[in-house]
């Protein structure tokens, strides 16, 4: 197919009961992600995008492509288009306060400085990342030198365009909109480029992360370590109850015990078989 066809080819073309099906059918089955029929109208103006990348006219030649034996490529930017990746430096802070707060100091008086693991479950375009290296620097701050704790984060998402976003790390300036006026001096450099209104997370905290594309309904966790602390907000609130409660084991069986578990403010433990135990609203520790 020809990608020199006119934009409204592709605006126009709808997606009928049967592929919709199709998609939801495979996106749920292998990704866990819902998308029940109100999804429709936006999986559609997603993917209308993908049709004028790829230069098919139809939804149909589109799935033809996506579920053919070349089509892996594109099945990645399928999910890509269709997960939705919505966050924001510093959201739910409260979670950031009870770390500076109870975790670190637990941590370091118990552990003294052995390395600090977080893993961001659902890191997206990375602003949750970079909120707690900002959150462990300030920390550190606080104490001498030969008291800082050492830490690493690990981010993994499914969509492989928001962890590129994350690894790069450059952000719209009003993305850091609620990053408290002197940590943006700290740990954003401007642009050169004046005009494009951007900021880049400096060197420091980008070292402290690593990025890794990862499923989480996948029936093993590859992952050699255990980890401190787990952060995995606004992401199971996609999937039915069953497969919350299986994302939230297999999570437990990489958190170290005593370690604490994060979720959103829409998502709780309730009515869920999980070796976790509630210590304030959305936040846990593991048993």
């Amino acid at each position: 197919m020809s990608s020199e066809l006119p934009y409204t080819v592709y605006e126009k073309q709808k997606l009928t009961d049967a592929e919709f099906h199709r998609i939801s059918t495979f996106v749920t089955g292998n990704f866990g992600i819902r998308l029940p029929k109100e999804k429709k109208v936006m999986v559609e103006g997603r993917l209308q995008k993908r049709l004028r990348a790829t230069g098919c006219s139809t939804f149909k030649t589109y799935l033809e492509l996506v579920f053919s034996d070349r089509g892996e490529e594109e099945l990645i930017n399928m999910i890509d288009a269709i997960s939705t990746n919505k966050t924001d430096f510093y959201r739910e802070s409260a979670h950031f306060d009870f770390l500076t707060n109870t975790v670190l100091p637990q941590f370091r008086e118990k552990n003294g400085k052995r390395n600090l693991s977080i893993w961001s479950a659902a890191a997206s375009t990375g602003e949750e990342i970079y909120t707690l290296a900002m959150v462990l620097e300030e920390y550190n701050q606080k104490l001498s030198f030969d008291q800082h704790l050492d830490y690493r984060i690990l981010g993994t998402d499914i969509s492989v365009e928001a962890l590129k976003q994350a690894v790069n790390a450059v952000y719209k300036f009003d993305r850091i909109k609620d990053v408290p006026f002197d940590l943006k001096a700290k740990y954003f450099l401007k642009s050169k480029d004046r005009e494009s209104n951007t900021v880049r997370v400096i060197p420091k905290l980008r070292s402290r992360a690593t990025f890794r594309r990862f499923n989480l309904i996948d029936s093993h966790y590859n992952l050699e370590q255990n980890f401190d602390i787990i952060f995995c907000r606004n992401v199971l609130i996609y999937f039915d109850k069953a497969t919350q409660e299986s994302v939230i084991n297999k999570l437990c069986g990489k958190l170290s015990k005593g370690g604490y578990f994060f979720l959103g403010h829409s998502e709780s433990i309730l009515g869920k078989n999980v070796p976790l135990k509630p210590i304030l609203p959305t936040i846990y520790e593991r048993i």
